[in-house]
């Protein structure tokens, strides 16, 4: 799990990471406005409050974890929430003494040490349900009181008009980001809260294993359900939860921990693409556009990158003043990746710059060769390769340790 995440650094002495998928965040809320014929700068600010409502979760949840005497080591953000690692407080062992066995009756002493384990490890799991619950609880209350507040001094607005997320009302999106948010932990699935609030309920003797099976099954419902409503925030967190719920063993533990750092652009990079040469006319693009799911297309001349555009421009160039080139339209202003560049280090220079179109369209040229372009990098793309790569290295590692197994 740890390699997918981008470190954010120590807060209050916790280790703070942010995982792909949240990074991955901001791209696709500003896509979705750009599709809307929106600033990017809304989709941007989506992006935002759902942040706002992550760290309103984790702020209630790290104050009733001091409360019942929890502290985190460590915590991964992501869209639904944060993973949190605790360390199990001394004060359990005050709360419960380890009983006093007879001296020299050995069967009497394992008992009592494991009666005096099965207390700690019971009320460790009590505080875990407690902080599980402080969450969407802290969402509710603060969705309401940003729901009341805007029927206070706005009362044109229509908060329950859909859809609900979207970087065309954001005020709605505030309150509902929140609620959604808290609706969503308190499914009985992992990692979510509620996972760890019904787990004893869903399954015995074995509720975590239970809540892990559920997860798969919750995600695909909220992503189902985000396509029909539409509601692009239960699409996203669906998406997400079912790539998170595949991390996790029948523990409930962690299993995957790619390096992040080793993933390159070229591992991730679409090369069976769709490029527009520089001299086309929009007509003979705009025929491109109807045998391709590409929203956005290089631009080249002589097998050069020279610019993209996108199929909405096209289209609304076609509409304005007819047929012409597509040089004449097309955006120069791009950042580019190497092959061997880093996903990390591109994505947090992607978040560093100026993001519009570019932002829907990462250009992957080859540096020995000038600027022509072996690959291109989409947000739509990007969450599919990864779920993959780490498919195809985690079969790789499987068979590599069978061949270690098999020799004599």
């Amino acid at each position: 799990m740890r390699g997918w995440t981008v470190p954010f650094g120590r807060i209050f002495g916790v280790d703070v990471r942010i995982h792909f998928f949240f990074v991955l965040l901001p791209l696709l809320c500003m896509s979705l406005a750009y599709s809307l014929r929106l600033n990017t700068g809304r989709g941007f600010a989506l992006a935002f409050f759902l942040l706002v409502a992550v760290c309103v979760r984790e702020i209630a949840r790290g104050l009733v974890g001091a409360w019942v005497s929890l502290s985190p080591v460590s915590l991964i953000l992501l869209p639904t929430g944060a993973l949190a690692t605790y360390s199990q407080s001394d004060a359990d062992a005050d709360e419960y003494p380890a009983p006093n066995a007879g001296e020299g009756d050995l069967p009497a002493e394992i008992s009592a040490e494991a009666a005096h384990a099965n207390a700690l490890r019971s009320a460790h799991q009590a505080k875990l349900r407690t902080v599980a619950l402080a969450g969407p609880i802290a969402n509710i209350l603060f969705g309401l009181t940003l729901a009341g507040m805007i029927l206070t001094f706005a009362p044109e607005i229509d908060l329950i008009q859909m859809p609900w997320v979207s970087p065309r009302h954001l005020l709605r999106a505030m309150v509902w980001t929140n609620l959604l948010l808290a609706a969503i932990n308190l499914l009985p699935a992992w990692p979510l809260d509620g996972g760890y609030l019904f787990g004893k309920l869903l399954g015995r003797p074995r509720p975590v294993q239970t809540a892990i099976g559920i997860g798969p099954v919750v995600a695909v419902l909220l992503v189902a359900a985000g396509i029909l409503v539409p509601n692009m925030f239960l699409v996203f967190i669906g998406a997400g939860l079912l790539i998170v719920s595949q991390f996790f063993d029948e523990s409930g533990a962690s299993t995957i921990e790619p390096r992040t750092e080793t993933v390159l652009m070229r591992d991730v990079m679409m090369q069976d693409y769709t490029v527009i040469s520089a001299s086309a006319t929009l007509e003979d693009a705009m025929r491109h556009c109807t045998h391709t799911l590409q929203d956005v297309f290089p631009v080249v001349r002589g097998g050069n990158l020279v610019g993209a555009v996108s199929r909405q421009n096209i289209v609304e160039a076609l509409e304005a003043g007819g047929n012409s080139y597509v040089q004449g339209i097309m955006t120069r202003s791009f950042q580019t990746a190497r092959p061997g560049d880093a996903l990390v280090k591109t994505l947090r220079r992607l978040m560093s710059g100026r993001l519009g179109q570019t932002a829907q369209l990462v250009p992957v040229v080859d540096g020995e060769a000038g600027q022509r372009i072996v690959g291109i990098i989409t947000p739509q793309n990007l969450q599919r390769s990864m779920s993959l790569l780490d498919l195809s290295r985690r079969m790789t590692r499987e068979t590599d340790l069978r061949k270690e197994q098999d020799r004599p």
